[in-house]
């Protein structure tokens, strides 16, 4: 093993160990409430209401494109009522949270690393601590309960819109008929599926608030430090988006399916 692979893999967990000390007080804050709720309400207002342009797009299209291809497969095998019934529950459980997420990630984690990364090298945050407040508590704790509390919000609106516009799509273009289409949706979507699209969504609403902070408070100096933490949080966030999104789909169909 070369000198230069063991600087990379030492700075690997060096990282880990930071983001996890990161982690760690970002939950110590929120379970003593520590946190500044006026931050937490702003942030509340910028990643739910100033993203939902984006995700209700998203979701739309999603939903028709999801009703469009499905259609063309079971048209074949003459189940074209069934075309809404696959929208459903591929959106409640899967593309709803998952595209979210990556559209949370692309908006709202590019902007928590960009802001927090301008302060860090503005050394606003050094700041903070002569002050006597705990960056922690004052930039990280309100943005990731924010995330946590938005996101499910944002894929319920993502999955509302997506199913509407695939019912749209399937009724009045490709002409299915209506009752049918409505009633097999209702019939094959259950309960279990939205369940698992919120939790999801959740927990992705936490992997890009902490990624986002973690890339500002560790960026490197000067404006393309700043650069390269924003994109990095944006990268990583999705990549660990797509990962989680496998575990927990087998986690989380076993546990439904105990219970």
């Amino acid at each position: 093993m070369t000198a230069i692979t063991q600087e990379r893999i030492q700075a690997a967990l060096r990282g880990l160990g930071r983001f996890a000390l990161l982690g760690r007080e970002a939950f110590a804050s929120l379970i003593t409430f520590k946190l500044a709720w006026r931050d937490c309400l702003y942030q509340m207002y910028f990643i739910g209401v100033k993203s939902q342009s984006v995700i209700s797009i998203t979701g739309a299209f999603t939903g028709m494109v999801m009703a469009a291809q499905t259609y063309f497969q079971f048209h074949q095998v003459k189940m074209d009522t069934a075309t809404l019934a696959v929208v459903g529950v591929s959106m409640c459980s899967e593309l709803g949270p998952v595209l979210t997420g990556l559209m949370i990630a692309g908006r709202v984690g590019a902007a928590i690393a960009a802001e927090i990364g301008t302060m860090r090298v503005t050394e606003q945050i050094d700041a903070l601590r002569t002050l006597a407040t705990h960056p922690v508590d004052y930039l990280v704790a309100p943005r990731l309960l924010a995330a946590h509390v938005v996101v499910p919000l944002l894929t319920v609106e993502s999955i509302a819109v997506g199913i509407a516009a695939g019912y749209v799509v399937g009724v009045y273009l490709l002409g299915i008929d209506p009752a049918y289409s409505w009633y097999n949706m209702l019939k094959y979507t259950d309960t279990d599926d939205l369940i698992m699209g919120l939790v999801k969504s959740f927990i992705y609403g936490g992997i890009v608030a902490i990624i986002g902070c973690y890339k500002g408070m560790n960026c490197r100096e000067g404006a393309e430090g700043v650069g390269q933490a924003t994109t990095e949080a944006v990268v990583y966030s999705s990549i660990t988006i797509l990962i989680a999104n496998f575990f927990l789909t087998l986690t989380l169909g076993r546990l439904l399916e105990l219970i």
